[in-house]
């Protein structure tokens, strides 16, 4: 008889853990290792969260990987700290200083130029990042020494303010859109202020309906098993915070789960929304949208249980 570990058997387990991802962890790594404790079948992230940046990374199980883009789409909240005069080929506290500067802005300064960076801004992304270059990952491309051109990109900040000032190192938050690249900002700051600046710590406190309020460590998933561990997760509607919601019916749920539009009726019923979900009895039934006032499915959640 074999005394090699068993394999956990996989579970059909639906829901979201708001996880508070440590320092020095990836998202994929930490998908892998709550994937494994939870014993689900499928796992996913909205939205991956650097190695060396702390906090809010939703991770989906099961029938809440469908709802995976409307929680990346949702807003994003950053504190994170620029460490004045040197910048790095990384943007952050990883890479080799490549420039250097004496200048240390001041608080007023700083507050002065930040007006600058609120609403829609062009970015240029970091070299070492996720973008897809012809087929290939940046960060893999500027690993192996080649030279890339960063194609600009147009964000929203829709919040920036200092929360905390010192010679060396300032914390601002920002509250901001999908696909805003923090290291990039903060390096661009830096030099709209004649100096340079890199990412000295990163923390996300919020991405969509998630908050840090609502965040997990990975000491407290371990410290519990069974029905207690479940218990941390979310349900699959928890993911859908800020979009619309349609409440249906019974029969109508029915409809929907087979792929099918539903008529709906009533005085406040919408005509036309571009993104909603439909609910029966608080639990997500569909995302889809409302068309001449009908809502057309574009992924069916399956009931839990």
């Amino acid at each position: 008889m074999s005394d090699a570990p068993r394999k956990r058997a996989r579970r059909d387990l639906s829901g979201w853990l708001v996880f508070n991802k440590p320092y020095d962890m990836s998202s994929t790594e930490a998908v892998g290792k709550l994937r494994w404790l939870f014993g689900a079948k499928k796992a996913g992230h909205a939205g991956t969260l650097d190695p060396l940046a702390t906090g809010v990374l939703p991770i989906a199980f099961g029938e809440a990987t469908k709802t995976v883009p409307a929680v990346q789409d949702g807003t994003k909240v950053y504190h994170f700290d620029i460490v004045w005069g040197a910048a790095t080929a990384t943007d952050d506290t990883e890479g080799e200083v490549i420039a250097t500067s004496d200048i240390r802005p001041d608080h007023a300064a700083i507050a002065a130029v930040l007006p600058r960076f609120r609403g829609v801004i062009t970015q240029i992304p970091p070299a070492f990042s996720a973008i897809r270059i012809g087929g290939e990952r940046a960060y893999d491309l500027a690993r192996a020494g080649e030279k890339l051109d960063m194609p600009p990109r147009q964000v929203e900040i829709d919040a920036l303010e200092i929360v905390t000032h010192t010679e060396a190192r300032t914390r601002l938050s920002a509250t901001c859109s999908k696909g805003t690249y923090v290291r990039a900002l903060a390096r661009d700051i830096a030099e709209a202020l004649g100096t340079r600046g890199h990412v000295g710590a990163l923390h996300r406190a919020r991405v969509g309906g998630f908050t840090d309020a609502d965040a997990i460590s990975l000491d407290a998933v371990e410290a519990v098993e069974g029905p207690a561990r479940d218990a941390l997760l979310l349900p699959v509607a928890a993911g859908l915070a800020e979009l619309p919601e349609i409440v249906i019916d019974a029969r109508q749920a029915v409809t929907l789960r087979l792929g099918n539009p539903v008529l709906l009726t009533g005085r406040d019923a919408p005509v036309q929304l571009d993104a909603a979900w439909a609910s029966l009895k608080g639990e997500a039934v569909a995302l889809g949208m409302v068309e001449n006032g009908q809502f057309k499915p574009r992924r069916v959640i399956l009931p839990s249980g």
